[in-house]
């Protein structure tokens, strides 16, 4: 139903550069808009594209590309220590200021998004309605050991893969982006990858750079500037209703979102069962629904 409704996509400023965005639905509905927040770092909008469904309710949804990424300004030659925590919080001001909803609207942060969203949640904006973390985490140390128990549970093979480029940083070996797949055929996507995920995988292949220097090379092997964060003692400040979710096969383990849950005041979470990472594309109508049921539920509109 998304398609039938208006689309609009243009630039917003943010210093010498600029952020794409697409605003599905009218962004003045008696529904508070919605921020979705891609992943990566470094990853597109495309494949959390599924969420403008929602906006068939009467609420807008507000996609974008983070700088470095998609269609907003790449910057290939900055270094680690351009791409920080700050440069993503001020991205997200600037665009809510074009955009002329920071007195209202909601978060919803998948991934690094959810990393995003809830350092945005902690500052206590005072246009925040809600926030919607999905299969993120609370700190990366609870990330890399949840990456190394999914690890210990591929086959042997695919494992000493892992371990031996790695030893050697050799990311591009074959054999060794042959197990990265199936890692991530087991707990990012367990379908077959739609169009949208593909072609966000495509384009980090084609620019790595946010992903590379705060990340590292993949999924389970983080060596980047973000492999020390953690929000865990400051999620207390977080003032509004919050909805944590993660899939039953998730890289996001339990442990990733437990502190969340124990810690965020106003909170409430589910698990997806038959998912991973992607629970909006795997198990699409059970997730858009939740999502849904949530927003009016804290906004009726």
């Amino acid at each position: 139903m998304a398609e039938m409704l208006s689309n609009t996509q243009g630039y917003a400023p943010f210093g010498a550069y600029q952020l794409w965005y697409k605003v599905t639905g009218d962004l003045g509905a008696a529904k508070a808009p919605l921020v979705v927040l891609h992943g990566g770092p470094g990853c597109t909008h495309d494949y959390v594209d599924s969420f403008k469904e929602l906006a068939a309710s009467g609420r807008a949804v507000v996609h974008f590309d983070q700088l470095g990424s998609g269609r907003s300004t790449h910057l290939p030659e900055k270094g680690p220590d351009f791409w920080t925590v700050q440069l993503f919080l001020d991205q997200v001001d600037a665009l809510l200021a074009h955009l002329g909803i920071a007195d209202r609207y909601h978060v919803l942060g998948q991934s690094w998004g959810g990393m995003l969203g809830s350092e945005h949640a902690v500052r206590k904006p005072r246009g925040l309605k809600s926030l919607i973390l999905a299969n993120s985490l609370a700190a990366m140390s609870l990330w890399i050991e949840g990456a190394a128990q999914l690890r210990e549970e591929m086959p042997e093979k695919q494992r000493d893969a892992l371990i031996r480029y790695e030893a050697l940083g050799d990311y591009s070996n074959p054999e060794y982006k042959a197990a990265e797949r199936a890692f991530y055929d087991r707990h990012v996507c367990r379908i077959p990858w739609p169009e949208e995920v593909a072609r966000t995988f495509a384009a980090m292949e084609e620019d790595s750079t946010v992903y590379r220097n705060m990340n590292g090379p993949n999924e389970f092997h983080v060596i980047g500037t973000m492999k020390d964060w953690s929000i865990i003692d400051r999620l207390a400040a977080i003032d509004v209703p919050t909805f944590v979710f993660r899939g039953e096969y998730d890289e996001a383990t339990q442990a990733c979102i437990q502190p969340f849950i124990d810690h965020i005041p106003d909170v409430r979470w589910t698990v997806f069962a038959n998912a991973s990472h992607m629970p909006h594309v795997e198990v699409k109508e059970e997730c858009l629904g939740a999502v849904q049921a949530f927003l009016d539920e804290v906004d009726p509109g």
